[in-house]
Order: structure tokens, then C-alpha cells, then sequence
């Protein structure tokens, strides 16, 4: 498995988020990565109607505070029908984030589920998930350990892991 393909050395390029990778990483207190690695996420209404539902206090504290901050951009989608027509067959949230993603010609689309990100791959995006932030995450020498951190995602934001991807994502970070 390929885990880091195309992915582009500056911090400065614009990503455009769905819901899961946003939710996932301010469960986990680590929200900061992707303000790290990009030098904007966007996310659509949607995106943000959903992160608006989280149930945890602290996770929506640090969305807000990021939103707050400037890093973080709730931004309409101008395509409709594009988000129309995939909203036929995945989630809004993701509909609008690949839409968006492809209106804005963005640097990389973060997005975790598998369906979402086999569409988003059709229409030419770079697509990244939790587990690429992470990696990233430790070559730049921001986090000491993607087991802990997937440990975390796991434990507290209920984030599913295939064991084989596991343990090749840990052995290309040398753990």
C-alpha cells in the first residue's frame, strides 16, 4: 500500500475538509495539525451544519476558536448541481466538499470514507484522511507517535482503522 503519494512538501496550499477529519482530530486535541499543514481549511455549509451537531463541548470550543481564528472558512458551495448530483449517492456533507474542493481547484480534499474519496479521486482531487495528517504530522516532527495518536482516534472519536492499513501506516513511520 502506497500511504504517501503526491503529497506536497509547502504547508502553504488550501485544503478543503469534510466533516470526519475536522470532528476526528478536535476529539482528539489535535485540531492544530491541520492548521499546521495548510495554510487554510475550508469547509462547506454543510460541513459546518454537521460539526455544529457534535455532541462534545470541547471539540466544537476548539472548531469555533479555529473558525474564530481565521484558519478555518465556511465557504458556499457556488456548484450546486455538482453537489446536487452527489449528494444523490453520498453524504451532503461530502457532496460539498468535493464540489468545493473542485470549484476552488483546492490543494488537497480531506476526507475519510472510502466511497467520498473514490469520487473525489475520479474528479482529479488529491485526497488526504486523518491517517495522511498524521503521518505528515510525524516527518515534520509535530506529534512523537501515529500509534498513540491513532490509539486516541480509536479510543475517543471512534475512528476505525483497518488492521492491515495499521500496521503498514506504522511501519512506514517506523514504529
Amino acid at each position: 500500500i502506497t500511504v504517501l503519494t503526491n503529497w506536497r512538501k509547502t504547508s502553504l496550499m488550501v485544503a478543503v475538509s469534510d466533516t470526519s477529519p475536522i470532528s476526528s482530530l478536535s476529539i482528539t486535541g489535535r485540531l492544530d495539525l491541520l492548521r499546521s499543514q495548510f495554510s487554510q481549511v475550508l469547509i462547506p455549509e454543510a460541513v459546518r451544519t454537521e460539526l455544529e451537531r457534535m455532541p462534545n463541548p470541547e471539540a466544537k470550543a476548539s472548531i469555533e476558536n479555529a473558525l474564530r481564528d481565521g484558519w478555518l472558512l465556511c465557504r458556499a458551495v457556488g456548484n450546486w448541481q455538482v453537489a446536487a448530483a452527489l449528494g444523490n449517492v453520498l453524504d451532503q456533507g461530502e457532496a460539498e466538499a468535493i464540489a468545493l474542493a473542485t470549484e476552488i481547484q483546492a490543494g488537497v480534499l480531506l476526507i475519510d470514507e472510502k466511497e467520498g474519496r473514490d469520487f473525489a479521486r475520479q474528479a482529479g482531487l488529491l485526497v488526504r484522511g486523518v491517517l495522511g495528517v498524521l503521518i505528515r504530522a510525524k516527518t515534520m516532527g509535530e506529534i512523537a507517535s501515529v500509534r498513540a495518536e491513532i490509539g486516541a482516534l480509536r479510543n475517543r472519536a471512534g475512528f476505525f482503522v483497518a488492521a492491515s492499513l495499521e500496521a503498514c501506516i506504522l511501519r512506514s513511520v517506523g514504529e
